[in-house]
């Protein structure tokens, strides 16, 4: 894997794809969490690089891309993303975003439904209005307040503790974080910018549909906001095969990488 950038206006995203992209192959394009960073994706990298087309960012404004101005919206990552896998060359995208980034790829496939090959949400949830309530919103709208004034040591627990069930998983979270450690302002203006444009989106009330072959993958010790819930929902509504990974919690694919590396592998055959 080498590492590229790609200028925006707001500022410079760092990414990292195979050395040579072979054009006849599908791509998986791993897509981070919210304050989360490429090394999320590690275990999936290092067992698919060989054969597949890779993708993987640093999100506009996490760990390598920043600094960067913290006004764009959902749309605007899913159209850099797909400026950047066009200048790559990249066809056949199958996304593969946990949490945020499942929220990103829902956003892709409502601008590009013809150009993706499959969609793969790890702890993620569904983006259309219909799932969430009025307070829910409300909430997203005003994350950044609640960051910039929990005590850091505090945070910096529950950010791994709450997330990863495994030690690995959790190891793993604690290093993500520490790069914001001594700058608690630009976690808080993150997380905070990335829950007010995710509750911008759901009020847009667009369809979001994924009209691609599409899995959902949770484990089933995520008690990360109410993803669970979702995405039991979201199974019943729309029939989309729901996969839970024993013992794993919102990182199911640091906890439990095994499983979900056959699962993606198992998906990809499928669609071949």
């Amino acid at each position: 894997m080498i590492e590229k950038t790609y200028k925006t206006s707001n500022g410079i995203i760092h990414y990292w794809v195979n050395k040579k992209i072979n054009n006849m192959k599908a791509a998986l394009i791993f897509l981070p969490g919210l304050t989360a960073d490429h090394r999320l994706f590690e275990k999936q990298i290092e067992y698919f690089e060989e054969r597949y087309n890779v993708f993987v960012w640093d999100a506009p404004g996490h760990a390598a891309s920043w600094p960067f101005e913290l006004t764009f919206c959902l749309m605007d990552k899913a159209r850099w993303l797909d400026e950047i896998l066009t200048r790559e060359e990249i066809g056949k995208p199958v996304i593969i975003g946990q949490s945020m980034g499942g929220y990103v790829g829902q956003a892709y496939a409502q601008l590009f439904p013809e150009k993706l090959l499959g969609f793969i949400s790890i702890d993620s949830a569904p983006l259309q209005r219909k799932y969430v309530t009025a307070i829910e919103i409300w909430l997203l709208k005003r994350m950044e307040s609640v960051y910039r004034y929990y005590p850091w040591k505090a945070l910096l627990k529950t950010g791994t503790n709450g997330v990863a069930t495994s030690e690995y998983g959790r190891k793993l979270m604690y290093d993500i974080m520490m790069v914001y450690d001594g700058d608690q302002e630009r976690y808080a203006k993150l997380a905070g910018h990335g829950f007010y444009m995710l509750a911008e989106a759901m009020e847009a009330d667009l369809p979001y549909l994924i009209s691609c072959p599409a899995l959902l993958i949770c484990g089933e010790k995520d008690h990360a906001g109410s993803c669970i819930r979702y995405n039991k929902a979201w199974h019943k509504n729309t029939k989309i095969r729901l996969e839970w990974i024993k013992g794993a919690g919102h990182n199911s694919n640091t906890d439990r990488p095994d499983i979900v590396n056959a699962l993606i592998e198992k998906f990809m055959y499928e669609i071949k």
